[in-house]
């Protein structure tokens, strides 16, 4: 028995399925997150685990309507507002750009698909990735955009009260609840409050604020309790994570009509048989 969307895992191909099951019409999926700390409860690996999980769901989501291939996540990224805490690993951004635009110019030049969807799970890759995909499709001619699984169902679900969700809080251990339960330590979390009211205007300046932007780290008692900048992790659930991750799923099947046209996705022995009598 295979997990979720591992028949669509590019790297459990042979180099000569390469050729025979991808083609012009496929779409390759990279997932990027980072190795940080995320808070008490959740393993470094968080980030890197709610992308390719995710993106795994994506490409069974579509499968009617997309050849989606997952290739291998990058699991390290921009992470300097979490280097306070042991264990954080963080790329500086000259490499990390590097090393995105290098493995997207690979996957170009070795296979036939045109098209690359970047599945972003931390926050902290935004900014330069927006910049980036611009630079990926002038350089490489192919047609790629990025999304934020948690930010997309944020957009779509959050309420307006709701405590500004940043780090490990309740919706980033709710999809880790939905996607990968047994990583989940919810037992580690120390007794106390979380999170602490008074922070929430320091959030909304230090982190969302658009007219300026700061450096700030996850480990400032000003916006952060225990590496966590949200609700109490407590209260998270797995039905509020697969709730999430549904709202997103929606969300890029939208996302995917625009980056390419449509086509129904035939299986592979169809499309040999259809090649065959060409």
């Amino acid at each position: 028995m295979t997990a979720e969307g591992e028949d669509r895992s590019y790297g459990r191909l042979t180099a000569p399925c390469v050729s025979s099951e991808l083609s012009e019409q496929s779409i390759l999926c990279l997932p990027v997150g980072s190795l940080e700390q995320h808070g008490p409860h959740l393993p470094l690996n968080t980030d890197a685990v709610i992308a390719e999980r995710f993106a795994a769901r994506l490409a069974t989501h579509v499968a009617d309507r997309y050849d989606l291939w997952v290739v291998p996540p990058v699991p390290y990224g921009l992470s300097p507002e979490h280097v306070w805490a042991s264990g954080t690993i963080t790329l500086n951004i000259a490499l990390y750009t590097s090393l995105i635009e290098t493995l997207v110019g690979e996957y170009v030049r070795s296979t036939p698909a045109q098209a690359i969807l970047i599945v972003n799970g931390h926050g902290g890759n935004k900014g330069v990735l927006e910049a980036l995909v611009h630079q990926l499709q002038r350089t490489h001619d192919v047609a790629t955009c990025v999304v934020n699984p948690g930010s997309l169902a944020a957009s779509q679900l959050q309420a307006a009260d709701e405590f500004p969700e940043v780090h490990a809080g309740i919706r980033e251990t709710s999809l880790m609840l939905a996607l990968a339960p047994d990583h989940v330590r919810l037992d580690l979390l120390p007794n106390g409050s979380i999170p602490d009211l008074g922070q929430r205007e320091e959030i909304q300046r230090l982190v969302f604020g658009r007219g300026v932007t700061w450096p700030w780290s996850s480990g400032s008692p000003a916006i952060s309790a225990h590496g966590v900048i949200g609700g109490d992790p407590r209260h998270a659930t797995a039905e509020h994570g697969q709730t999430l991750v549904t709202a997103a799923l929606h969300a890029c099947t939208d996302i995917l009509d625009r980056l390419v046209r449509p086509t129904p996705h035939e299986p592979t022995d169809v499309r040999r048989a259809n090649e065959s009598h060409s």
